[in-house]
């Protein structure tokens, strides 16, 4: 008969509904199964760590969403952002549902035609447009949104130059009651600078204005933000129409909206605070059927969703290395998983689950990643029960920008898993290998040889 463990006795206050100053309850039921597959059984196969996502859940989000808002207005149309994960598996399957692609440098647009997306149905964002991109998207008649007055002019440079029309819009910047303001992507609504672009597109015989766009901010958590932006590019469509006559094609929105993380110094769960696409639909399309737009000229509304999309739909499986006491006494616990592969760690206080069965005995306790950095902290305090070396846990909420802002740093970066609709398991990126770094170096001939 196996020994049982000594537990020593603890007194533990239960909290629930509404927080307290105690907080919040921090018990979570352990996290076993990925879409059905076992999560010891994706570490045994795959490695630890390892980035697991759920195509079903993509698929499941970027439906609602589209729900949410067609069915409050006519004309929708969503564009991937490929800055917020530009794995190939997770883009295609966005433009398997219908989404646009949107990028923001020369790289993701090639990315966006790898994967067979249409120049036309490409949004080219950005302030950092080289000219051979701006040549590129021109020929295949992407829409280009421009960000300063420069680029301005070497669009209309490039477009007589190849005696073509670029189809463009302007970024509009703008006070939404959200401080501080983001005002640094385009030309500013209040101090007259996005009519000043608006007048030069309207006089060169080369640049088509074809639409308006804003980015208001990121992790919005207020959907009259949106709506006073979408009635302040209405107002600038109808006043275009007034002054040259000209209707504008589409307003594109942006992204920004939050998902369900919870943010690092927030009192309430993301749950309970972050608005649903529902409320961010209703704000925008509110606006823009109150507006001035003729009933048969509403513009085709675009959506730049990252985030909301694609956050709930990834986990991130890593196992203990070891616990150590603190010097002032706290537990922390050392896992295989650093802010190199989790860098929203810097933002997110991320749910974290053991996943195995696990004793009602839990501490407060520090998660230490594996790199030799101070800052290499995944939670600075989280109430867990002990984990064993060994023993497997998983970061969840982990989709957006995780696996576009990691970094190859000590450790080399890990398999990316996608579990299809049918339960069945696909690498869809390789782990690095010391070669993959290697295949990217050069050495000098006379560094070739020394002796120690």
């Amino acid at each position: 008969m196996e020994k049982l463990r000594y537990e020593r006795p603890l007194i533990k206050r239960l909290d629930g509904n509404m927080p307290n100053k105690f907080g919040m309850r921090s018990d979570y039921t352990p996290k076993t199964h990925i879409e059905g597959v076992a999560v010891k059984d994706l570490i045994k196969q795959y490695g630890s760590p390892l980035f697991v996502i759920s195509e079903r859940q993509i698929r499941d989000n970027i439906r609602k969403a589209r729900k949410a808002f067609e069915t409050r207005y006519p004309r929708v149309q969503f564009a991937w952002s490929y800055k917020t994960n530009y794995l190939d598996a997770v883009c295609r399957t966005f433009h398997q549902e219908g989404s646009w692609a949107e990028v923001v440098s020369g790289f993701e647009y090639d990315k966006a035609l790898h994967n067979g997306v249409e120049g036309s149905k490409i949004i080219f964002n950005g302030p950092d447009k080289s000219s051979a991109d701006l040549e590129k998207a021109i020929n295949n008649n992407s829409l280009i949104h421009i960000d300063h007055l420069d680029e301005l002019y070497k669009i209309q440079e490039l477009s007589k130059k190849q005696n073509k029309t670029a189809r463009v819009a302007i970024r509009v910047n703008m006070d939404t009651g959200i401080y501080p303001m983001w005002d640094r992507f385009g030309f500013n609504y209040e101090n007259g600078q996005a009519w000043t672009a608006i007048n030069k597109i309207m006089q060169s015989e080369t640049l088509e204005l074809v639409g308006l766009h804003t980015h208001i901010g990121t992790f919005m958590l207020s959907p009259n933000a949106y709506a006073t932006a979408a009635y302040k590019l209405a107002e600038l469509a109808r006043n275009i129409r007034l002054k040259y006559n000209h209707e504008i094609n589409y307003i594109d929105m942006g992204g920004g909206f939050a998902s369900h993380n919870t943010l690092k110094g927030a009192y309430l769960p993301g749950t309970d605070i972050s608005p649903s696409i529902n409320e961010f639909a209703e704000a925008i399309t509110t606006a823009l059927i109150n507006s001035d737009f003729p009933q048969n000229k509403l513009p085709l509304l675009i959506l730049e969703t990252g985030r909301a999309l694609i956050d709930d739909t990834a986990f991130l499986l890593g196992s203990v290395i070891t616990n150590k006491r603190l010097s002032d006494g706290r537990r922390s616990t050392i896992l295989d998983i650093g802010v190199n592969i989790l860098f929203t760690s810097f933002w997110y206080d991320h749910k974290i689950t053991p996943a195995q069965p696990f004793t009602q005995y839990t501490e407060d306790t520090v998660l230490y990643g594996p790199l030799c950095m101070n800052i290499d902290v995944v939670r600075e305090n989280i109430n867990l029960p002990l984990l064993n070396n060994g023993e497997h846990l998983v970061v969840h909420n982990v989709g957006a920008y995780n696996m576009t802002q990691w970094m190859q740093f000590i450790t080399l970066r890990p398999r990316v898993v996608m579990i299809d609709t049918n339960h069945q398991e696909h690498v869809i990126r390789d782990n690095e290998t010391l070669k993959s770094l290697l295949d990217l170096e050069h050495v000098p001939d006379h560094l070739t040889k020394f002796d120690l």
